[in-house]
This record gives structure tokens, C-alpha cells and sequence, in this order.
């Protein structure tokens, strides 16, 4: 059997268990979600103009859910950014500064702003989140170089945000896990913490999972080629560039890397790069950790209010980040 759910596990009596347990299953709360979004008969990201597809994921992005007690923009040295502020506590909070996904295409600081409230909220630590240039009207490297920069700012201003400068984390989902990871390897300033969700580590798209998910769950293996083709089409990098695929990175490179929480999706394109990516990391000997969603599919950490997993990989994170800076101070 193909990766899929089932409608109907009853096991026949003559059945090899063990055969049937091994068999992936979409999460219920997953399935009902994605049978909605091909119902509702959306364009594929791929067959749109950035612009057109920048449109449609705005369409999609949901109200905000929950109250922050500070959200203010802030300009991150020359770069657009939104600092999420918990509530006043003792010690002084530290930052995760934060890169959403989108395929280095799509995505902003709405499109994010869900998430962010969440990790502020259950972490009791402060969220930067970088509103980074896009391509392809800006295309490798200018959004890491927008990153890199916004990183070394909030460290030099962290009295100024009300953080701890030697409490900073960085993180994001997809591309934006990509560019946190390779924000690391440059070590621009002294990072305590990672938090990669399902994190774009190798642009060669020759993993199994591509395959075995290549459609019907969301992020496609077609979109992830328009996605890479817009992010590299400026010709000044490649998919075997490791500041374009991390897990290429040196081990001198990878071993610079902070504590981490690397979360995957059974049913993602991107689950065995991020899944090897955990690996090398621990065989470094990075404090490393890694747990995957079984049951869902690329993109579920954006909706925590329709997926009790999104909720659980909020909780998740927001622990691991209070732990690491913790132990930071």
C-alpha cells in the first residue's frame, strides 16, 4: 500500500498484524482538512504567478486565534519584523527570532502571525518574526541575507526589545527552517536554540518521500521544483550549494549548530531530508532532537486551530525553547 489513510483498519482474521500496524495513516483531523481544501478546488501554487500565488495563500491565512500582550512592528535593521512580547515576567524573557515559510516565495508576517502568537504565549519568550524579500523579484541569497542581518541586529538591540541577549533562538517552518539552519552555520552571533519544522535541508528533491508524497497532501513535488526554481533564479546559487541545501553543510559547519528541535510530517515531500538532517546533527554531536507527526501532512503546524497536532507541536516547541534558554541564562 502507498502512503494513504484508510477508511477501514478492521483486520482480517487471517491478517499479518505487524504488516497492517506498519502501514502510515493520515491523521482523521488531516484528512477531513485536505478532502475540504481539494472541495473548495483552489489553483495549484504552480500554476500561478508569485504575485497571484502570494493572493491566495493571504486568502487562506486565519484570524488571529488567541491574544498576544504586545505585538508592535518594528524595523530589524533595515529589514521589516514583528516583535511578539510576553507578558512581563522575571527573569527578562529571551527571543526566538523567527522565518516563516512560504518557499522562499510566498508567506509574510500575517501569514505567520498565528504561530508566533502561540510560541510567545506558551514559551513566555519574546517572537521576531523577519518579513524577508522574496523571490523571484529577489532571489538567492538576498532573503537570507535580509535574515542573517535581522539576526545580528536583534542581538545588538536586545535591550531595546526587552530580551536577553544571551538568550536568542532562532527558528521557522519550511524555507524559513532552511535559512534559521543556515543562519547557524554562519553563527552571525551566539544562538542558544534551533526550532526547524519541517525544514527544506536538501534542494535535490531525491529523497523517497518525494515520491511516496508526491501528491494529494498538500505541498506537491511539482510546487517544490517552482519553488526552488523562483528561490535560485537569480543563478548565484544552486541546490548543491549548502547556504541552498544545509545537509551538504561541512561537519565543521553543521557542528556549530545550537541545540536543536527538528519536527517532521509522516506525509510531507520534505520528511526524510529533515529526518537526515536530525541524524548528521546528532552524529556530530549537536543536542538534537527529533519527533514526527505521523499522520500529517506539510503545513499543519500553521493550523493549530483545526488540528489538535498542530496544537500538541506548539506545546512541543514552546517547551523546547523555554528549556534551552533556560538553561542559556
Amino acid at each position: 500500500m502507498s502512503r494513504g489513510y484508510w477508511h477501514d483498519v478492521t483486520m482480517p482474521p487471517d491478517s499479518d498484524a505487524r504488516s497492517i500496524l506498519d502501514q502510515p495513516v493520515l491523521n482523521w483531523q488531516a484528512r477531513s482538512l485536505l478532502d475540504l481544501m481539494e472541495s473548495i478546488g483552489a489553483p495549484a501554487l504552480d500554476s500561478q504567478e508569485p504575485a497571484a500565488a502570494r493572493a491566495t495563500r493571504a486568502e487562506l491565512a486565519p484570524e488571529p486565534t488567541e491574544e498576544c500582550h504586545e505585538i508592535r512592528d518594528v524595523d530589524a535593521g533595515g529589514v521589516a519584523a514583528r516583535l511578539y512580547s510576553p507578558k512581563p515576567a522575571s527573569p527578562t524573557p529571551g527571543l526566538l527570532v523567527f522565518f516563516h515559510g512560504g518557499g522562499w516565495v510566498i508567506g509574510d508576517l500575517d501569514s505567520h502571525d498565528n504561530i508566533c502568537r502561540s510560541l510567545t504565549n506558551r514559551s513566555g519568550h519574546a517572537v521576531l518574526s523577519i518579513d524577508y524579500r522574496l523571490a523571484p523579484e529577489h532571489p538567492f541569497p538576498a532573503g537570507l541575507d535580509d535574515c542573517i542581518a535581522a539576526t545580528e541586529w536583534a542581538h545588538a538591540n536586545a535591550d531595546d526589545l526587552g530580551v536577553d541577549p544571551t538568550r536568542l533562538a532562532i527558528g521557522g517552518d519550511s524555507a524559513g527552517s532552511n535559512i534559521a539552519a543556515v543562519v547557524a552555520h554562519e553563527s552571525p552571533v551566539p544562538i542558544a536554540f534551533q526550532l526547524l519544522v519541517y525544514p527544506v535541508t536538501d534542494c535535490r528533491m531525491g529523497t523517497a518521500s518525494y515520491e511516496e508524497n508526491s501528491e494529494g497532501y498538500f505541498l506537491t513535488k511539482s510546487s517544490m521544483h517552482w519553488f526552488i526554481d523562483h528561490y535560485l533564479s537569480g543563478e548565484q546559487g544552486s541546490p548543491t550549494d549548502p547556504r541552498v541545501s544545509p545537509l551538504l553543510a561541512s561537519d565543521e559547519k553543521l557542528a556549530r549548530s545550537p541545540r536543536t528541535l527538528v519536527i517532521t510530517a509522516g506525509f510531507d515531500p520534505l520528511r526524510d531530508e529533515g529526518v537526515a538532517y536530525a541524524h548528521r546533527l546528532a552524529a556530530l554531536g549537536v543536542e538534537v532532537s527529533h519527533t514526527e507527526f505521523p499522520g500529517q501532512f506539510h503545513g499543519f503546524f500553521s493550523l493549530p486551530h483545526m488540528l489538535d497536532d498542530a496544537r500538541a507541536g506548539h506545546a512541543l516547541a514552546a517547551e523546547a525553547l523555554g528549556l534551552a534558554l533556560a538553561s542559556a541564562s
